[in-house]
């Protein structure tokens, strides 16, 4: 459904006025308004925007597959309950009348406490639940929020019901309705600050999301909506806002900063374009980055036209970092203009949980802890993917295992019945585990942390020897003899572990001596090398199959089958039909790392 302009016109003049109004009722600090209009000099006024990114679903410091608190190697804490405690601090500091709170998407998935409120107790029942994560934001104060890729995930009803849900617009100028090319969303919003003298403030917020929503959800949205590129619609946008007496024009981006895709030529736009956007359209002041998961505390860009530069900022994943754009602003000439701003970030490990916001949502985080630590099988040992990345474990291989026995039983009866089966995953997760004895179900999600579905995909035995050349592009070359340090063999090229796929049931060796592209040797199937003619049917998440780490031929592999369940779901699934978890039963050493043909390990 396209957006509807009333619906529009209301929602941005009402998020104006709640601003004023709580501006109205605080005290700004001295340093924070203008100088009184008797002072000698110029005029001035200070303000700050704050911003999140990529909360995934954290409301709570804690991990829902470890059942414990969160930590990490950084000791980084996460979620709103810590990001409410450094907004209450920073309002305090600058008086609440002179701040704003905004978000870059990516805010309904990623925690099972998310999932949760999407597919167990679904916020789009009838008389449903409101989303912890529409609570959250609700309570802290949100003024504004950019649609993230992974927004579309559940589907457009419960990214619907959740935008009804919030006392904030959520924003997308490049989303659009595929029918009348209308915004199926607030293109952006307007938001006034008020002044002890002068001209109130008009700053305006634009939204873009990410163009890669069309391929990765696209069984959502496909005849739906359609993403246009993210420089396009801001050259649009930006000249109205200007027009409409935007005194600031501040960016909210779903998109990284890095001028590339992962996806490849799949789509004519650019993934990471938030720094083109900075470059190439005038009359932005400052750019709230997303999507890539980097912590990026301030970046200049010069735009081409004016000479001037536009900050950009991107906090840290899952509420560890809260950037800070701070604006000085000059009254000259009859209007504001903006004489400096500055961004940096602030680490959510140094405050304590918002007492308001865990009270809040304690109910829904005990309903989610008991839910995930519900038994639903047994295993005859332990598994950990700790080595994964290096090795072929038999944690990986339950993946796969499972993936490939679903591909085969849905396949069975059709003309590519007869056809042998092939699974791809990665290592999502280098702390995932599976314990001996009782498995319940954090275990088995923990196994995969994303919310894929699959699907089945014809390729010839030529096309999975150029695949899997791609993907060992992951490990760093080593020559023969050199020392190994397991930590340092993986990752080139900054690709990221879930951008590593391993084969099951092939049989390969990856040469880590040889440059990219002539690594794997030995590839075989059930002990005969593989025919390049030969047609094998590849069990495949949909990101990678809608073009995700653009690796090759998938995209443009015949469909021969795909599921609406998220494989996190079927792994579940099977676990509890199963009773039992053997790796007797799945698990082999089908690849490994070698020099020279010795192996590394």
């Amino acid at each position: 459904m396209a957006f509807d302009r009333r619906t529009f016109i209301g929602t941005t003049a009402a998020t104006g006025a709640a601003v004023a109004l709580a501006g109205a009722t605080s005290t700004p600090a001295a340093a924070a308004g203008p100088q009184d209009a008797k002072a000698k000099g110029p005029r001035t006024y200070a303000f700050t925007v704050m911003g999140t990114t990529d909360l995934h679903g954290n409301v709570f410091n804690w991990d829902y597959f470890t059942d414990k608190e969160f930590d990490d190697k950084a000791h980084n804490d996460v979620g709103l309950a810590k990001i409410s405690t450094l907004v209450e601090q920073v309002r305090a500091e600058k008086g609440r009348r002179n701040t704003l709170l905004i978000d870059a998407g990516d805010t309904i998935q990623g925690t099972q406490l998310s999932y949760y409120y999407a597919k167990v107790d679904p916020i789009t029942a009838r008389r449903g639940p409101v989303h912890p994560m529409a609570q959250a934001m609700n309570a802290i104060g949100y003024d504004a929020a950019a649609l993230g890729n992974h927004e579309f995930n559940y589907g457009i009803p419960v990214l619907r019901k959740f935008e009804e849900q919030c006392d904030f617009p959520l924003l997308g100028a490049n989303a659009l309705d595929a029918k009348t090319l209308k915004p199926a969303f607030a293109p952006y919003s307007m938001h006034k600050l008020r002044t002890p003298c002068g001209r109130d403030v008009k700053v305006a917020v634009l939204g873009l999301t990410n163009p890669g929503i069309a391929l990765w959800d696209k069984a959502n949205v496909q005849g739906k909506m359609t993403f246009p590129g993210l420089e396009e619609q801001a050259a649009k946008y930006v000249p109205r806002l200007r027009s409409m007496g935007a005194d600031v024009v501040i960016v909210s981006a779903h998109s990284g900063s890095s001028g590339t895709s992962s996806y490849g030529d799949q789509l004519p736009y650019v993934e990471n374009a938030a720094a083109l956007v900075a470059e190439q359209v005038p009359g932005i002041d400052a750019i709230l980055v997303g999507h890539a998961h980097t912590e990026i505390p301030e970046y200049r860009v010069r735009n081409r036209a004016t000479g001037k530069d536009v900050v950009l900022s991107e906090p840290l994943k899952w509420g560890q970092r809260l950037t800070l754009f701070d604006f000085e602003l000059v009254w000259e000439k009859g209007r504001w203009s903006v004489a400096k701003v500055a961004a940096k970030v602030l680490n959510s490990n140094t405050v304590a949980e918002d007492a308001k916001i865990t009270r809040l949502l304690s109910d829904e985080h005990r309903k989610v802890v008991a839910y995930v630590n519900q038994v639903i099988g047994t295993s005859t040992q332990a598994m950990s993917s700790a080595e994964g990345p290096v090795k072929d474990v038999p944690i990986i291989d339950l993946i796969n295992h499972v993936q490939a026995e679903t591909v085969k039983a849905a396949l069975a009866g059709t003309q590519w019945a007869a056809l042998p089966v092939l699974s791809q995953a990665s290592c999502f997760s280098r702390t995932a585990a599976i314990p001996a004895g009782q498995v319940t179900i954090r275990d088995a999600a923990g196994l995969y942390p994303f919310e894929n579905t699959m699907e089945a995909r014809l390729l010839t035995g030529a096309q999975l020897k150029e695949y899997l050349e791609y993907s060992a592009r992951y490990f760093v070359r080593t020559a023969p003899g050199d020392a190994v340090d397991p930590a340092k063999l993986t990752n080139a090229e900054a690709i990221p572990d879930y951008n590593y796929d391993a084969v099951y049931g092939l049989s390969y060796d990856i040469d880590i001596a040889q440059p990219t592209g002539s690594r794997i040797s030995g590839l075989s199937f059930q002990g005969k090398a593989v025919d390049p003619a030969a047609q094998f049917v590849l069990a495949v998440n949909n990101y990678r199959a809608s073009g995700g780490g653009n690796f090759p031929h998938v995209p443009q592999a015949k469909q021969l089958w795909s599921n609406s369940d998220e494989i996190r779901n079927t792994i579940i699934q099977w676990v509890k039909a199963k009773g039992t978890i053997d790796p007797a039963q799945f698990a082999s050493v089908d690849w490994r790392l070698t020099r020279a043909g010795v192996p590394v390990f």
